[in-house]
C-alpha cells in the first residue's frame, strides 16, 4: 500500500477510503495535497481489487479549500523575466490543478464524496468531480473564490451547473453565500443528508459496499457512459454505448451474474 503526505488510504472489502489528512489546517489543499489526490486516484484506478472509493476528510471539516500560503507562493513559482512566459507558466499551473481534480473522473471506479463540516472553494471543485456526494447535517458549502477577488478556475464553474442547474450555480458563484446541508439536498448538490458525521461514514460505506458487490466491468462501463453523456449529444452517447457493449458485454461478469441468479446465490466476480 503506498503512503502519502497529506491523505490516507485504506482498502477493505474492495472499498478504498481516501481521507484528506491535514486536520490542523482544516484540510486546506496545499501543493502536496493536490499531488497526493492525483496519485491516490491513479493508484485506485490501477488496482484491480479496488472497486469503489470513498473520499472524506479528517478532523472538523471536509476541507477549507485551497491553501492560501500556496496561492501566495505561486508568484515566485511562475516568475520569468518575460511577462508572456510568466503568464504562460500560470496557465500551466492552472491546467495542472484542473488535471488533478479530473483524476477523480478519469478513475474508472466510482468515487463517493462524504462531506462533513466546511466544504469551501477548492472543496467544491473537488466534490463536483465525484460520482455522488453525501453530507452530514453539519455540512456547509461555499464557492468562496469571488470573496478573494478571483474567478473559480479548476472545475466548479464547468461542472456545478450540470449538477444543480445554471441559475443556482450562478447565484452561488456570484455571492459565495453558504449553503447548508438541507439546501444542498434541495438543490441536488448532495444525494442524501445523514444526521451525524458518524452516520454519514456508515451510510456512505453501505452504499459503497452495495456498488462493490456488483459486476466490476459493468460498473466501470456505467461510469464511462454517464460521464461521456454529460458532455455529448444523446446520439453520440448512444453510439458510444453500443460500441462499448459490443466490446465489453460478453464477459465473465455477465455469465456469473446470470448463473448466480439462476442458482439463487450471491455472485462472485473477478476483480
Amino acid at each position: 500500500m503506498p503512503s502519502f503526505e497529506t491523505v490516507t488510504l485504506s482498502v477493505a472489502d474492495h472499498i478504498a477510503t481516501v481521507r484528506l489528512n491535514r486536520p490542523e489546517k482544516l484540510n486546506a489543499m496545499n501543493l502536496a495535497m493536490w499531488n497526493d489526490i492525483r496519485s491516490v486516484f491513479q493508484h485506485i484506478d490501477a488496482t484491480p481489487e479496488i472497486r469503489v472509493a470513498v473520499l472524506e476528510g479528517e478532523g472538523k471539516a471536509f476541507t477549507s479549500g485551497i491553501d492560501l500560503q500556496m496561492m501566495m507562493g505561486m508568484g515566485a513559482q511562475i516568475r520569468d523575466d518575460c511577462d508572456g512566459r510568466t503568464r504562460e507558466n500560470l496557465r500551466r499551473v492552472i491546467l495542472d490543478l484542473q488535471d488533478t481534480l479530473t483524476s477523480l473522473e478519469r478513475c474508472r471506479k466510482p468515487v463517493l464524496a462524504a462531506v462533513h463540516g466546511a466544504c469551501v472553494g477548492g472543496g467544491i471543485d473537488l466534490i463536483c468531480c465525484a460520482d455522488m456526494r453525501y453530507c452530514s447535517a453539519d455540512a456547509w458549502f461555499s464557492i468562496k473564490e469571488i470573496d478573494i477577488g478571483m474567478t473559480a478556475d479548476v472545475g466548479t464553474l464547468q461542472r456545478l451547473p450540470k449538477l444543480i442547474g445554471d441559475g443556482m450555480a450562478r447565484e452561488l458563484a456570484y455571492t459565495a453565500r453558504k449553503v447548508d446541508a438541507a439546501e444542498a439536498k434541495e438543490i441536488r448538490l448532495v444525494n442524501r443528508v445523514f444526521d451525524t458525521p458518524e452516520a454519514l461514514r456508515d451510510g456512505v460505506r453501505a452504499i459503497a459496499a452495495d456498488i462493490a458487490a456488483k459486476a466490476p466491468l459493468a460498473i466501470r462501463g456505467v461510469k464511462e457512459m454517464i460521464t461521456y453523456a454529460r458532455d455529448h449529444s444523446v446520439a453520440d452517447g448512444l453510439n458510444y454505448n453500443a460500441t462499448w457493449n459490443a466490446a465489453m458485454l460478453m464477459s465473465a461478469d455477465l455469465q456469473e451474474a446470470m448463473m448466480s441468479g439462476m442458482g439463487k446465490r450471491p455472485p462472485v466476480f473477478k476483480d
